[in-house]
């Protein structure tokens, strides 16, 4: 797959987005007042550390954009496999909130659907096309 990072890079970049409407927004635009939007962003379980998860999301989806895009322009062993540990690390995180939305809160968010499957689906990617 010749352009798995330029995929990946749109990918870092929807969920940046994503990330960026969650964290500005008290119900995220496009989220009805009866759908599970609220629930989730409210949970418990939408804080680590104290910390609103789609906040670690702007940061994270950011640098990994930016680092996917210098990839593209100009390879290197390192960013490869920084790119690669993120994506694995947010897969596993993004798995885990696919688990609590489903099975815990019983209540999904769009947004964070869209973020969590943009994961696993980069995961795939990465993992389909993995070359040493």
């Amino acid at each position: 797959m010749k352009h798995k990072y330029h995929l990946l890079l749109a990918i870092f970049v929807i969920s940046f987005i994503s990330s960026v409407m969650l964290a500005t927004q008290e119900t995220p635009l496009f989220c009805g007042e009866e759908t599970g939007c609220n629930l989730v962003t409210s949970s418990k379980y939408a804080y680590t550390f104290g910390i609103k998860n789609s906040e670690y999301g702007i940061f994270i989806f950011a640098f990994l954009a930016l680092l996917t895009y210098l990839h593209i322009r100009d390879p290197h062993e390192i960013k490869k496999a920084t790119i690669l540990i993120g994506t694995i690390i947010g897969a596993i995180i993004a798995i885990y909130f696919l688990y609590l939305q489903q099975f815990v809160l019983n209540a999904y968010c769009k947004y964070c659907i869209v973020v969590d499957i943009g994961l696993v689906i980069g995961l795939i990617i990465i993992l389909a096309r993995w070359e040493k």
